[in-house]
């Protein structure tokens, strides 16, 4: 895809998981909005995201999030160049009720519609950055979530090879499994981040699937190495912040190690971080000083989902031509390559 110069100002809606989020986006770099309704708070009680309860949930505050965001964005549907929307991968349900809504809308105002993949949102995230005129190709992206934890080669917008990806837990799934057993709030991830601040990270050592040729990631085994660890205390007396610290470092060792291993493979310009475990103090500061290109991340509201993100994503299609029919469907298990 070509870099294209044109200027356009997208209206975004991503409803994949459980935030209902809107923004305004201009140019692919510029956030004029980004309003975002969390539920982490009602599904906290589930200690994960219930599917029923996240789509209702869309249902209820999506028009007022859309609307918040044109506002923020002092804009009206007149304003905006086009449409977008995130179509997958994600919850079935939660994606039906954003795609409806930009479908409707696109249709209402005659306006292009464009059906966005989370993940190339996720890794559009970095153009919304303050470094954003640093960006040269070819780039890796590690991807890392609560459901994804993938490595990208991007040579150039729009163009992407997929070379690796987690083959069970994804990272972000590790966490809020590893938080629940150890008690913790969900999601688990801040948590652990939190409470491994304090604790000694080589109390345990936890195992390390990295050592195989290849850019694949395995977590499943770590997981269940801490269950068991767990088992022999006392719930009273459970050393939790060197369990958590020891496992974070687990985790991040894991993460650096392959991703030092493709960046040195494929000789990249810089390694960007993306996705909601790329907020992790750990990861971030291991994988600055162990690299030896820039490493770069979006701020924390960035991190998570968010329709900003496939706004700046968006903004690439659009100005290269790309056009969605208004009969698109949600793809649940949507791929990026």
């Amino acid at each position: 895809m070509n870099a294209t110069r044109q200027n356009s100002r997208i209206l975004a809606i991503e409803t994949s998981c459980d935030e209902t989020s809107a923004a305004v986006v201009e140019n692919g770099r510029t956030i004029l909005s980004n309003i975002i309704a969390s539920q982490i708070d009602l599904h906290a009680q589930f200690g994960g995201v219930f599917p029923e309860v996240a789509s209702r949930k869309h249902v209820e505050v999506i028009h007022a999030v859309v609307e918040q965001a044109l506002e923020e964005a002092h804009m009206g549907l007149d304003d905006i160049d086009c449409i977008a929307v995130t179509r997958g991968p994600g919850l079935v349900g939660s994606l039906l009720v954003g795609v409806n809504m930009a479908k409707g809308l696109a249709l209402a105002r005659h306006k292009p519609l464009l059906g966005i993949n989370h993940i190339e949102g996720h890794i559009y995230s970095l153009w919304l950055t303050d470094q954003v005129d640093e960006i040269e190709f070819p780039l890796l992206t590690l991807v890392v979530s609560g459901g994804h934890t993938e490595l990208y080669l991007m040579v150039d917008h729009g163009r992407y090879q997929h070379l690796g990806g987690t083959l069970d837990d994804a990272a972000g799934e590790a966490f809020d499994k590893v938080g629940r057993v150890l008690g913790l709030p969900f999601p688990g991830g801040p948590a652990i981040d939190k409470l491994a601040a304090t604790g000694n990270a080589t109390a345990y050592k936890f195992p390390r699937a990295v050592m195989e040729e290849g850019f694949n990631f395995s977590f499943s085994g770590l997981k269940t190495a801490v269950a068991r660890q767990v088992k022999h205390f006392d719930k009273t007396r459970m050393p939790v912040e060197d369990v958590a610290a020891s496992f974070q470092t687990a985790v991040v060792d894991v993460l650096v190690t392959k991703t030092e291993r493709a960046a040195l493979a494929y000789g990249v310009t810089a390694v960007h971080l993306a996705g909601g475990v790329s907020a992790n103090r750990e990861l971030r500061r291991t994988m600055t000083e162990r690299l030896t290109v820039p490493v770069r991340y979006p701020s924390p509201i960035l991190c998570t989902d968010n329709a900003a993100m496939i706004g700046a994503a968006a903004h690439w299609h659009f100005v290269n031509g790309r056009r969605d029919n208004l009969n698109i469907d949600v793809i649940p298990s949507l791929q990026l390559v």
